[in-house]
């Protein structure tokens, strides 16, 4: 945590709009969520103010989003909070901040994909659309954009971690998810737009289906491996294939094998962060165990079958 001891509060936004973009000052504000990166305030009932909070990188992000999501949203077939305005840094608050437009919705973490079918077409569709070649400029990913193989290190200590606090039932079987999702041939297509942090958090559902996709901070050109990942991490037991059947291209086998590479890490990062939760350490998120123990078996199933 790097500026957790700047207290943003409604007082704090309704100032910062008054102060650079006065014409939305008179709006209504109330506290919308805390998340990883961000803060994120409702103003009135369409828009939404986000203030980094935590990391130092989330100010690179915000500004990322607003460069690229504009032009992105509308081949989008759900809902996502499209840039309207950027905040500049100022001695009020020494960051940049963005005011999007509001997606309604309860985030999957909390209220998870019951309609399976549907969700699975919805969301097959949306990353059919989003994964378009994107231009040189786009930005590449931090972490994400590589071969799987260079994260095997990271992955070996959060293992461990979780076996050795008793949260894996099977770490053979876990260990060779991975080991096969990164020996897998690399991808030889060209960089598609990518989300890039498809966890439950980051989608958001309606009555059991997904209704939205938010926090495109991630956002960048690479591997579609990455976010096919969702299959498992996101969608309810026994939906994977119809995901895959619907998306366009059809994955090929080494894509769907990184895949499960991306989502068997996504997992047991889950895992750990609804861990810290329990034991009250900073960054747990209680609500992020449950998906990922989700995903994890279905995983470890799909492999021994």
């Amino acid at each position: 945590m790097t500026h957790a001891e700047i207290e943003i509060t409604a007082e704090l936004v309704r100032d910062l709009l008054r102060d650079q973009h006065p014409d939305l000052a008179d709006h209504p504000v109330r506290l919308g969520a805390r998340g990883w990166d961000n803060q994120l305030w409702r103003l009135g009932d369409d828009l939404a103010v986000r203030l980094p909070w935590a990391t130092e990188s989330a100010d690179a992000l915000l500004c990322k989003e607003h460069a690229w999501l504009p032009a992105l949203a509308p081949r989008l077939p759900l809902p996502v909070p499209v840039p309207q305005r950027l905040g500049e840094p100022s001695a009020r608050f020494p960051r940049p901040w963005i005011v999007t437009t509001w997606v309604p919705g309860a985030p999957a973490d909390r209220a998870p994909v019951t309609r399976a079918a549907e969700a699975a077409t919805a969301l097959a569709a949306f990353l059919t659309a989003l994964h378009q070649p994107a231009p040189e400029q786009a930005p590449a990913g931090r972490d994400r954009g590589g071969p799987l193989a260079d994260h095997s290190e990271g992955f070996a200590k959060q293992l461990a971690s979780a076996t050795e606090l008793g949260l894996i039932p099977d770490p053979d079987a876990v260990r060779a998810v991975w080991e096969d999702a990164a020996a897998a041939p690399a991808w030889a297509g060209p960089a598609l737009w990518l989300h890039g942090d498809l966890h439950p958090a980051n989608v958001l559902t309606a009555d059991g289906a997904i209704c939205g996709v938010i926090d495109f901070g991630d956002l960048f050109a690479g591997d579609p491996a990455c976010d096919l990942a969702a299959a498992w991490t996101l969608l309810p037991d026994d939906t994977a294939d119809r995901f895959h059947a619907a998306y366009q291209p059809t994955p090929d086998t080494a894509t769907l094998r990184r895949a499960r590479g991306w989502a068997v890490g996504r997992a047991l990062a889950g895992i750990l962060i609804g861990e810290a939760s329990v034991h009250g350490r900073p960054g747990g998120k209680p609500t992020w165990g449950p998906p990922a123990h989700a995903a994890l078996r279905r995983l470890i199933a799909t492999t021994q079958h």
